[in-house]
């Protein structure tokens, strides 16, 4: 038999290590000012159609603006370069972003986005000619109104946070409607919600009453029942929660804010494990928000563009940012206009909100259909369980309340390794990277001991979270056989270990190029 027909599994192959060989790619790259030389050109392609525009005087520049100029290859080389240097939901099983929930972002949608039809779109263009953008936020508001069961919903905010901070506004409008804004000015929390709901409640003035877990790992009941009273705006609430427990008392809690007179806000950030299965208008909420950058697939992109969109019942409606997009029937298919609610507590960012990333969202549940959102929720809940059988096998880790059901994620702890070993979680982390993998430990203040928070989403295979848990037990075996070598990590990547010095120092903080050179003259080349 010749060599070309003989079987491939005869073939000599060298051996697959038992962890996937990996080795950051490290350039000690420029920024591109500092690879700008002036009269460098790059090859622009304009539109052949293109008209030149006259500005008008008075807001024409007087000079060129001070843009890097540097030569095509430079600029292909440049970033291929720092995408070498990142590690990302494209190149790495990145289960260890916790409640981020990265999920698979399907290139299809990102076409979708880059459509001229979408991409080349102004954002003060008339209606008449924006009709298909408008069409398509509309529709995705009315799915989202049927998986949170609120009247209407806003998809003009820019990241999950925006999206709470405009919630809290609409609270206080609320209230304030009613004449008792000034008499609420408390917000009730737990312990295990997103921090960004006691931030963006305490930057509106509030005081914020955060509730810490009973024995059962949910929220103290008893302690709401203390903290409730006339001073309730608002309770502000994950469920489930970052330690993936979902509270089946929270009808409960709702009910007794509302018996306070105060409304109960629902962050549905990580609703990945609960779509198609329960609605926070059901649970009896008055507001909730979704993060599109992570239930719905729209990317992270290293923290923006993000997306959020509010959901709010019958009474709120009046208060949502505007404009918003309403279907004015003319017989058919109708026209899209924009809307401006009567009390609107106003925009929450510029125009109708991220369209890209709305766009995106709209594609990602059309794909999927009804069915297919309560797939992604029961595939989650199965990732993540069959990860945390995987993980609560390895020595050194253990999984508070334990004996609790988990939805879409596990806070995990590494505090007995840490007692045997010295070694902490946050070095285990560094170390993990070496292997090419992402790895996050917890919201401060850690009140579950040396934490790492998991999510795999339902984005991620069997074979993914194999090797994403055979990462973790080798991690964990290392440091008992040699914990300063663990300590000393990481080997394979980029950088050794950032100095955090700077980042507690305004004096040295430059947010543009000009302010670095500013305080810090020419940076000297290596």
């Amino acid at each position: 038999m010749s060599s070309h027909t003989e079987p491939f599994a005869s073939l000599p192959v060298t051996p697959k290590p038992g962890l996937r060989r990996f080795h950051q790619a490290r350039w000690d790259e420029e920024i591109v000012f500092e690879l700008s030389r002036p009269g460098r050109r790059g090859v622009g392609v304009p539109a052949p159609d293109a008209p030149l525009v006259e500005l008008p005087e008075g807001i024409a520049r007087r000079t060129p603006p001070a843009l890097p100029e540097l030569s095509q290859n430079q600029v292909v080389r440049h970033y291929l370069r720092l995408s070498q240097e990142t590690l990302g939901a494209d190149f790495n099983i990145d289960v260890g972003q916790g409640t981020c929930t990265m999920k698979y972002s399907p290139k299809v949608n990102d076409g979708f986005a880059r459509d001229p039809r979408v991409a080349e779109l102004h954002p003060l263009q008339p209606e008449s000619t924006v009709q298909g953008v408008l069409e398509i936020y509309w529709r995705l508001e009315q799915i989202l109104k049927e998986v949170s069961g609120m009247a209407r919903v806003s998809l003009q905010p820019g990241a999950g946070s925006a999206a709470i901070w405009a919630n809290i506004a609409m609270i206080r409008a609320y209230h304030a409607s009613r004449g008792d804004a000034e008499q609420r000015d408390q917000v009730i929390t737990t312990m295990f919600s997103h921090p960004s709901n006691a931030a963006c409640a305490k930057v509106a003035g509030y005081e914020v009453i955060t509730l810490m877990p009973d024995a059962d790992g949910n929220p103290d009941i008893e302690a709401l029942r203390a903290a409730v009273g006339p001073r309730t705006a608002a309770l502000m609430i994950t469920n489930p929660e970052d330690t993936g427990i979902f509270n089946p008392r929270i009808r409960e809690f709702v009910d007794l804010v509302h018996g306070a007179g105060g409304l109960a806000c629902y962050d549905q950030a990580n609703a990945n494990g609960i779509l198609g299965i329960t609605r926070a208008r059901d649970a009896g909420f008055d507001l909730c928000h979704f993060n599109l950058h992570k239930t719905f697939s729209t990317p992270h992109a290293c923290g923006g563009p993000a997306a959020g969109a509010c959901g709010v019942s019958e009474a709120l409606v009046p208060f949502l940012p505007g404009p918003v997009v309403d279907r004015v029937e003319d017989g058919g298919e109708g026209a899209f206009t924009l809307a401006t609610p009567g009390q609107t507590v106003g925009k929450v960012r510029p125009f109708l909100g991220v369209t890209p990333n709305v766009v995106r969202a709209y594609a990602w549940v059309m794909a999927l259909g009804a069915e297919g959102l309560r797939e992604v929720a029961e595939t989650a809940v199965l990732n993540n369980n069959y990860l945390l059988a995987k993980v609560a096998r390895i020595p050194g880790a253990s999984v508070p309340w334990a004996d609790r059901r988990r939805v879409e994620q596990v806070r995990y702890s590494w505090q007995e390794l840490a007692e045997e070993t010295g070694v902490h979680s946050e070095e285990i982390g560094v170390r993990a990277a070496d292997f090419g993998v992402h790895y996050w430990t917890s919201h401060h203040p850690y009140v579950v001991p040396e934490p790492f928070t998991l999510e795999p989403t339902e984005s991620y295979s069997r074979e993914d979270l194999d090797e994403y848990a055979a990462i973790l037990a080798h991690v964990a075996d290392e440091a008992r056989k040699d914990p300063e070598f663990v300590r000393n990590a990481p080997y394979r990547q980029t950088v050794h270990r950032i100095d955090p010095s700077s980042l507690d120092d305004p004096a040295q903080w430059s947010p543009s190029w000009r302010a670095y050179l500013r305080k810090h003259g020419a940076r000297p080349r290596a």
